[in-house]
């Protein structure tokens, strides 16, 4: 049974950093594609970056771009994402999710990804 364990996520003030984590198990981690994700209240659910299994491949949503990372361990079985420079705007409920094909090229809709974390809340103040 795939798992997956978000933590890292909190309250900080607009220009700081966070860097959630995303423990997973009941797979072979490098068999994956990973997606970091976000849901605002009231707002449909976004693809934030993915790396992809197949190449070592990431890809970011425009609005992160040049402040987000997308990383992994393999040997921790673990994934992460680096956030930096943080915005108001970037306030949300983050998950991760994996999927054998959610990251070829670009990130593919939250709709097709197979399994996810229960979430991390990140709360940027101004």
């Amino acid at each position: 049974e795939v798992q997956l364990v978000e933590s890292g996520g909190g309250l900080v003030q607009a220009g700081g950093s966070l860097r959630l984590s995303c423990a997973a198990s009941g797979f072979t981690f490098n068999d994956l594609d990973i997606g970091w994700f976000r849901q605002a209240p009231g707002k449909e659910r976004e693809g934030v970056a993915c790396i992809s299994s197949s190449d070592g491949s990431s890809y970011y949503v425009d609005s992160v771009k040049g402040r987000f990372t997308i990383s992994s361990d393999n040997a921790k079985n673990t994934a992460y994402l680096q956030m930096n420079s943080l915005k108001p705007e970037d306030t949300a409920v983050y998950y991760c999710a994996v999927d054998y094909l959610g990251c070829r090229g670009n990130i593919v809709s939250y709709l097709y990804w197979e399994d996810w974390g229960q979430g991390t809340q990140v709360t940027v103040s101004s």
